[in-house]
């Protein structure tokens, strides 16, 4: 049975967020950790200038993963938060994004792929580790939006050969990992700053939420 991976940044009104907030400190709990965080950590950057991914001999454009690419892909799952208060605080929010996808919602999605991690293969460890919350998956509200604009913008904003070599790094996680090769991978660098940058303009809180379906 296929599964589609989605990642999803929206502006959130600043009420919200804090409700939100105050609500997961009262119920929260110590996050589950599946693997060796500093371990894998460590790893990957020793991996993280070499490519994962070999071109396909079967559809020529396309890639298929080395066991590296797995075990880098199994480390992002391993580090998400799938309890039930996560997921429910997850919905929660969701529920607040614009109904659109424009200046204030960004939506990606690729079948049996998560376009957060083909994000993170094409940046690498370090300039991951700069974007908000835990791979992918953050809650901010208006002042922790402005206070990390910055680091976002330092991140996202390639430009040049930065550029394409992080486009076919993507292209090499969605035809390898993944089966879409049509995706946008333009946008998956653009997207999530575009949100940032108006929620910043509008005094409101941001979220990012990784999820399958």
């Amino acid at each position: 049975m296929s599964v589609t991976g989605v990642w999803i940044v929206g502006a959130v009104p600043e009420q919200v967020v804090r409700n939100s907030l105050s609500a997961s400190v009262q119920d929260s709990a110590p996050a589950p950790v599946h693997c060796d965080v500093p371990g894998e950590l460590a790893w990957w950057r020793s991996k993280a200038q070499a490519s994962m991914f070999t071109p396909s001999t079967n559809f020529p454009g396309d890639w298929s993963a080395d066991e590296d690419a797995l075990r880098l892909s199994t480390f992002f799952d391993a580090c998400r938060d799938d309890s039930d208060h996560a997921e429910k605080l997850r919905d929660t929010v969701m529920d607040q994004f614009p109904p659109d996808v424009g200046e204030g919602l960004f939506v990606a999605t690729a079948r049996k792929a998560d376009p957060f991690s083909a994000l993170a293969y094409a940046l690498g460890p370090d300039a991951t580790l700069r974007l908000p919350g835990r791979f992918g998956d953050f809650l901010l509200d208006a002042g922790q939006v402005r206070a990390q604009l910055l680091a976002v913008e330092e991140t996202l904003v390639l430009t040049g050969t930065s550029r394409r070599d992080a486009i076919e790094r993507i292209h090499a996680w969605m035809t390898g990992l993944g089966d879409d090769p049509a995706h946008d991978a333009d946008e998956l660098l653009d997207g999530p700053l575009r949100v940032l940058r108006h929620a910043a303009r509008t005094g409101q809180g941001a979220a990012g939420q990784v999820r399958w379906y």
